[in-house]
């Protein structure tokens, strides 16, 4: 367990029992301070009297990943009801993610949060972080180093669980054969969604692996391959942002392949209410960011871990067009 540091131990309001929640436990009336308080909580404002803590969030985000703007979202909207000054730095590479988990540990900060999507890169600046006494959650990807590295728990879903849950899907559906698109090589969690899909899917699944940073190279590498293979018949796609590519690079190649996705956004939303898109998966990124900060901040004020040393799974959800329009509203706003 990393050093704990000492700080006021009070707080203006009693949290409710289950992990995250925001609404303030019991129904019973304790006055006007706890309205106030209530009212705070529901303006985003800090509902707490700790010390103001600063907790860093380091992913492997490229520039422009919606995905990672939904995860900041749940971060941020967490750390203004926990009274914590949140600062974020991202790097697709895995060296340059580590100098900058490294400049958090040089600030002192108070707690991280760091994806794991090349460990190896992670493992020597997380074990500094450890020495430093500055408690780690790790996010999103690594589930599996998560515990060796020392973190206090990790939030997000096994990547090889969601692989197999959209092979099974694709069964259901019908289909033959399967391109899985990766487009960032070397993340360990990509490649164990696609080997799991391969696990459960009982046709032929092929990886096509692409730049992910060039579009216009993801949709023309899309288009070659489903024009020289007629029989795929469900390409699979790693990332929100590439799914819309996915289904333009399948218009022009004139192929009927059926266009699925992990993630979501409110465009593959939109995709799978206009039957563009067959199904995505969803990972609750919103959830990530906020239950990362909110773990940050019971551990720091009471100690308090979760997971038991599993991960904390937030997916993987199977999205249709039907529960595509339930959460029209979230995903416009940029939380789902």
């Amino acid at each position: 367990m990393a050093k704990l540091r000492t700080g006021v131990r009070a707080i203006t309001a009693v949290m409710a029992a289950v992990l995250g929640a925001t609404a303030l436990a019991g129904c019973s009336s304790t006055g006007g301070k706890r309205a106030e308080e209530r009212a705070a909580q529901a303006k985003g404002q800090a509902a707490v009297s700790t010390p103001r803590w600063t907790i860093a969030m380091v992913t492997h985000s490229g520039d422009g990943d919606t995905f990672w703007d939904i995860v900041q979202s749940g971060a941020e909207e967490a750390a203004r009801k926990d009274n914590i000054k949140f600062v974020y730095g991202h790097h697709e590479e895995g060296q340059q993610q580590a100098q900058l988990v490294q400049s958090y540990i040089d600030q002192d900060v108070d707690g991280l949060i760091v994806s794991l999507a090349k460990p190896n890169a992670m493992k020597d600046v997380l074990k500094k972080a450890r020495k430093a006494g500055i408690p780690v959650i790790t996010v999103n990807s690594g589930s599996e180093q998560s515990k060796e590295f020392g973190a206090l728990a990790h939030i997000g879903q096994d990547e090889s669980i969601a692989g197999e849950a959209v092979g099974e899907e694709l069964n259901k559906r019908g289909k033959k054969k399967a391109l899985c698109v990766l487009h960032e090589q070397g993340n360990v969690g990509h490649e164990q969604r696609c080997d799991g899909t391969e696990k459960t899917f009982t046709g032929k699944l092929e990886k096509l692996y692409v730049e992910g940073t060039n579009m216009p190279d993801v949709q023309s590498s899309i288009e070659a391959k489903l024009q020289a293979d007629k029989g795929i018949d469900a390409v699979v796609t790693l990332g929100a942002p590439f799914a819309d590519t996915a289904a333009k690079a399948a218009d022009q190649a004139g192929s009927d392949a059926e266009i699925d996705t992990f993630d979501l956004n409110a465009k593959v939303a939109a995709g799978l209410q206009d039957g563009k898109l067959g199904f995505a998966v969803d990972q609750q990124p919103y959830l990530q960011g906020y239950e990362a900060v909110d773990l940050l901040w019971l551990y720091r004020y009471n100690a308090d871990v979760l997971g038991g040393g599993r991960p904390v799974l937030t997916g993987p959800q199977i999205i249709t067009k039907d529960d595509a329009a339930d959460l029209a509203d979230f995903t416009k706003r940029g939380t789902r």
